[in-house]
């Protein structure tokens, strides 16, 4: 019985989306913020079907979330068609390793001297919601492989890297608490969890995705092999760069955001035509034989590959923001509000994020609006979630995880309600304002 009620649930929700998606983008309101309502109604505050408990189920709800993240980060790799060596890339490594630090120095200085604890928590709690979040940032990040728009490829480039990064500031409050291996005189965290950790993780995804791209391309065009399931592709480059980066005690989630990245090259350097010049249809045509001419296409494999690859991992992201929303949703029933719960989040929005970009962009010519918009969508998720289950399961004791749960579960949800609140608006004013300035 208990299926059938769950399997009405979902079936509901699914055609319900399907339905109002539309509409939805037309209101000031995002996906994200109806699938939390729907998991607070799931979840022990009302019909109670859905009982993620945080300390009781953390070891499942990080590796749900980890997923949900591989997924993600690998999309946002997809989506950046600008290539390495041009001058844009510095704003999101500027905003993923300088500000990152910034944000993660303020908040540790607030949870030391407001929240009065430990070095090791204070910066536990700083590096859980210092990454911003690619899953829930999708109506704010690049719409098209070329995109070089500094906001939207700002914010991608950022949500992509700082998730890893994170991880370095993760180690390191861990190791302050004796919970992590750090080395004598931090040696091993200097070298293992930040140098390697960032360089490793960046270079075996990018081989990765280099050379699996360029297999499959070669295997299509020469030999017209290797044709369809662009599906298992997808999963399996996560897979692969994921598994062998980890092995290699480098950053995993580096290495599928640069597995999508090299991926997405692949096809610039392969194909003179462009994704964008594919016909949408062409992908999903009943017609098999007309599919596998453009597929191995010398000048569409390229592109229809990464046509395919993009249109299976947009819809694999929106299964997954309504998974780890509704979760999220769910768990609120946990969090015991206070005053902290609501300023906290204030400070970290309205203070840190923006000081830590101002910081972080200095010397920078970027025009006004688009630092704003930039300081205000620092939108924090399913990153900051996953953090927080990963230092539970690694010994965090019971009553800072308990506080760094209900830290880090006002921060993602006010992020979700304000952010989906401003977040069409704002861009929609946006490009206007770039329209009529030319840009």
């Amino acid at each position: 019985m208990l299926f059938a009620v769950w399997a009405l649930i979902i079936g509901t929700l699914l055609i319900m989306m399907t339905l109002s998606g539309s509409m939805l983008k037309r209101l000031p309101v995002s996906t994200a913020m109806f699938y939390l309502a729907v998991g607070y109604g799931l979840g022990p505050g009302g019909l109670n079907l859905l009982t993620p408990d945080p300390i009781a189920h953390a070891g499942v709800l990080e590796r749900l979330t980890e997923c949900a993240l591989l997924i993600s980060l690998f999309a946002s790799g997809l989506k950046l068609g600008v290539p390495l060596t041009d001058k844009h890339w510095w704003l999101p490594l500027r905003l993923a390793f300088v500000s990152m630090a910034i944000t993660v120095g303020l908040l540790s200085l607030v949870g030391i001297w407001a929240l009065h604890l430990a070095p090791g928590v204070a910066i536990l709690l700083a590096a859980i919601l210092a990454p911003t979040d690619p899953v829930l940032a999708s109506e704010v990040q690049v719409e098209e492989a070329g995109d070089r728009d500094r906001v939207r490829f700002g914010l991608t480039g950022e949500g992509g890297l700082n998730d890893g990064t994170a991880y370095a500031f993760i180690s390191l409050g861990l190791s302050l608490l004796g919970l992590h291996e750090a080395g004598e005189f931090g040696w091993r965290w200097i070298v293992l969890d930040v140098l390697w950790g960032f360089g490793g993780g960046l270079l075996i995804g990018g081989c990765l995705g280099m050379l699996v791209g360029k297999l499959v391309l070669f295997l299509r065009t020469e030999y017209q092999e290797a044709v369809g399931l662009d599906e298992f592709l997808s999963l399996g480059l996560i897979a692969l760069a994921y598994g062998c980066a980890m092995l290699c005690y480098c950053s995993g989630f580096l290495a599928v955001f640069a597995a999508g990245l090299a991926l997405q090259r692949t096809e610039s350097r392969t194909s003179s035509k462009p994704a964008s010049l594919v016909p949408v249809a062409a992908v999903g045509l009943p017609d098999k034989e007309t599919r596998e001419a453009i597929a191995t296409s010398p000048d569409h494999a390229g592109a229809y590959l990464m046509q395919a690859v993009r249109n299976f991992n947009s819809q694999l992201e929106n299964i997954v923001e309504l998974t780890v929303v509704l979760l999220i949703g769910a768990i609120l029933t946990y969090v015991g509000l206070s005053k902290i719960t609501f300023w906290f989040p204030a400070l970290l929005f309205l203070v840190i994020r923006p000081l830590s970009v101002w910081l972080g962009l200095r010397g920078m010519k970027i025009a006004a609006d688009q630092q704003w918009l930039m300081s205000w969508f620092g939108i924090r998720g399913v990153g900051s979630l996953y953090y927080l289950l990963y230092a539970i399961n690694h010994g965090l004791a019971l009553q800072p995880a308990q506080l760094l749960i209900a830290l880090t579960l006002a921060t993602v949800v006010a992020s979700i309600v304000f952010h989906g609140i401003s977040m069409s608006p704002l861009m929609k004013l946006y490009g206007s304002s770039k329209a009529r300035r030319g840009k």
